[in-house]
C-alpha cells in the first residue's frame, strides 16, 4: 500500500504534467484541486457549520499552504522536471525532521543533503533558477503543511479537517482556473489528465496512507516516504521522457539515504507519528 501510494502520487503528477501544453500549471492545478476537493469532501463529510473559529484558523492556514504547495510544485515541474522538483520539495519534510535534532549524526545528514542539493542545482547554461526557487517554495509549503496538519488533526476529529481544507483550497482556484479553461478550451483527454492528477495524487495516497499507518510502525512509514524522489525521477524518465545525469541520480540517492539514516537511528520514544496527508507531489 505504501508503494502504491508513492507511485500513484508521482504518476498522478506525471500524467497531470502532460496537460501543461494546453492548460499550463495553473489550469492543471485548478482542475486537480477541484477534483481532490470533491473527492475528499465526499469521503470526510465535514460539517462546516459546526467548526468553531478555533478550529477554522488552522484549517484555513492548511488550505492556503495546500494551494501554494501544489501550484509552486507543478510550476517547478514544468520548468525543471519532475525528478528535480520533487527532490527539492522533499527538503521541506526533511527540514521538519532535522530541525529539532541535537545529534551529530543528524548534523552530518543535513550536510550531506546540502551538498546533494548543490549538486542538483549546480550552475549550467540551462539552469532554470526560477524553477528551482519554485521547488523550494513548494518545500517550505510542505513543511508548513506538515506542521499545520498536526494542529488540524488535534483540533478536528478524523479527516474532516483535512477535507475542509481541501474543499476551501479548491475554492481559491475558481477565479483563476475558470478563465484558463474558457480560453484554452481543453479536450476531454486534457481534462482527464488533470483530473487523474487529482485522484492519484490526493485521494489514493490519503486512503492508502491511512490504511498503511494502521499496519506498520510510524518509523517504517517515515523511512519509506524517502523513496518518493526516486519514484518521481523514474516517472519523469518514463512518462515525461526527462533523463537525468548520473550525478543527479547520485544526488537524489544521497537525499534519500540521509533521510532514511536520520529516521532509522531515532529512538522509538522520540518519534512522532507522521500526519495523515491529504496530498502528494508532493507529496
Amino acid at each position: 500500500m505504501m508503494l502504491a501510494s508513492g507511485m500513484a502520487n508521482q504518476v498522478g503528477a506525471g500524467v497531470g504534467a502532460l496537460a501543461f501544453p494546453v492548460l499550463g500549471p495553473l489550469g492543471v492545478v485548478a482542475v486537480r484541486q477541484w477534483v481532490a476537493g470533491i473527492v475528499l469532501l465526499a469521503v470526510g463529510r465535514p460539517s462546516l457549520r459546526s467548526l468553531t473559529w478555533w478550529q477554522w484558523r488552522p484549517v484555513l492556514g492548511l488550505a492556503v499552504v495546500y494551494a501554494t504547495m501544489n501550484l509552486s510544485l507543478y510550476a517547478a515541474i514544468d520548468r525543471v522536471g519532475l525528478g528535480l522538483a520533487v527532490t527539492l520539495e522533499f527538503l521541506g519534510p526533511l527540514a521538519v525532521a532535522l530541525a529539532p535534532a541535537r545529534r551529530l549524526l543528524d548534523g552530518a545528514c543535513a550536510v550531506v543533503v546540502g551538498v546533494a542539493v548543490l549538486v542538483l542545482t549546480r550552475p549550467k547554461l540551462t539552469t532554470d533558477y526560477l524553477g528551482i526557487a519554485l521547488a523550494l517554495i513548494a518545500a517550505a509549503s510542505w513543511a508548513g503543511y506538515i506542521l499545520l496538519n498536526r494542529v488540524v488533526g488535534a483540533r478536528v476529529p478524523g479527516v474532516r479537517g483535512s477535507a475542509a481544507a481541501a474543499g476551501t483550497s479548491a475554492l481559491f482556484y475558481v477565479a483563476a482556473g475558470v478563465p484558463v479553461l474558457i480560453e484554452a478550451r481543453p479536450s476531454l483527454v486534457v481534462l482527464g489528465c488533470a483530473a487523474v492528477a487529482g485522484v492519484l495524487s490526493s485521494a489514493v495516497p490519503l486512503l492508502f496512507d491511512l490504511l498503511a499507518l494502521r499496519r506498520v510502525p510510524a518509523r517504517f512509514f517515515g523511512v519509506f516516504m524517502s523513496v518518493n524522489p526516486v519514484l518521481a525521477a523514474l516517472v519523469g524518465l518514463v512518462v515525461l521522457h526527462e533523463p537525468l545525469a548520473w550525478l543527479d541520480w547520485l544526488a537524489i540517492a544521497a537525499v534519500v539515504t540521509a533521510n532514511a539514516v536520520s529516521l532509522v537511528t531515532v529512538r522509538p520514544s522520540a518519534q512522532v507519528a507522521p500526519p495523515r496527508p491529504t496530498c502528494r507531489a508532493g507529496r
